[in-house]
């Protein structure tokens, strides 16, 4: 499928994104496709590998772009006490809401769950992590990266830790932009706190359920680039490359993303 010419704005997020229909084409780990497991399991284990390093613990976590997604927090909520979920999206906090009420029809994660327990040695401890999950986050708010204060009229106490994964690639429609949200949500951090990022590298584009979505074409040296200017301090930053042929996204790696908020940062 050909990459969009424009720029999908956040309009056409709120109206046409369906979170069901996205879950079940990029979270579901029975994928039979090629690529449908790989896509999600690197991104598990970047998650994993970043949430592990020294230091990255605290009480608050505050998560940016959540979408209808879980898997970002299942390595995060070791290490952490409380976290808020931010998405644009009134059906995508809508979904995740769902799951965390462990509502009937909400989008099954035992499997990708259970897949995290095993990176961290224990696969039968999924249920215990499925419950932390859904007791640690505290709240689920509208934001918009693109804003000064990303949870305006909402402010929130800035956090010990920020993550955020597959979000400001979408969001973004070009380098200013992309440089500009991070500042935004570098706000959300306190000095002296981390920012723990995934991002796909040369996407331009992701498509499922018929629909065809933008993502900014983002190569490692920009990205760090733009985290630095955000008043951050690069501490560790790892490529995962992305070699499957995948007609869902022209993306060519993921990069995994850890820095610390300068001190003097405000």
């Amino acid at each position: 499928m050909e990459a969009p010419a424009i720029f999908t704005e956040k309009e056409a997020y709120q109206q046409s994104f369906n979170p069901r229909e996205y879950l079940k084409e990029f979270y579901s780990m029975n994928d039979s496709k090629d690529g449908g497991n790989v896509f999600l399991t690197q991104n598990l284990k970047l998650l994993h590998k970043m949430f592990s390093l020294d230091g990255l613990r605290g009480n608050t976590l505050i998560d940016v772009g959540c979408g209808p997604t879980i898997y970002q927090l299942l390595s995060a909520c070791e290490h952490f006490q409380e976290i808020t979920a931010l998405d644009y999206t009134d059906r995508n906090r809508q979904e995740l809401e769902k799951w965390l009420r462990n509502e009937e029809g909400a989008f099954d994660w035992v499997p990708v769950v259970k897949y995290v327990c095993e990176l961290e040695g224990d696969r039968e401890k999924w249920a215990e992590k499925q419950e932390k999950v859904r007791k640690k986050v505290k709240q689920v708010l509208k934001c918009d990266v693109t804003k000064a204060n990303p949870t305006a009229p909402v402010s929130l106490p800035p956090a010990d830790c920020i993550v955020s994964t597959l979000c400001l690639e979408g969001a973004c429609k070009d380098l200013p932009t992309f440089h500009s949200a991070l500042r935004n949500i570098g706000t959300l951090v306190k000095p002296g706190g981390h920012l723990v990022m995934l991002t796909t590298l040369g996407d331009t584009y992701y498509t499922f359920n018929n629909q065809v979505f933008s993502c900014l074409h983002v190569e490692k040296h920009e990205v760090e680039a733009a985290v630095e200017a955000a008043g951050f301090e690069v501490k560790f930053s790892e490529v995962q490359p992305y070699t499957v042929s995948d007609d869902r996204m022209d993306c060519s790696g993921f990069l995994g993303v850890v820095a610390r908020k300068c001190p003097s940062a405000t």
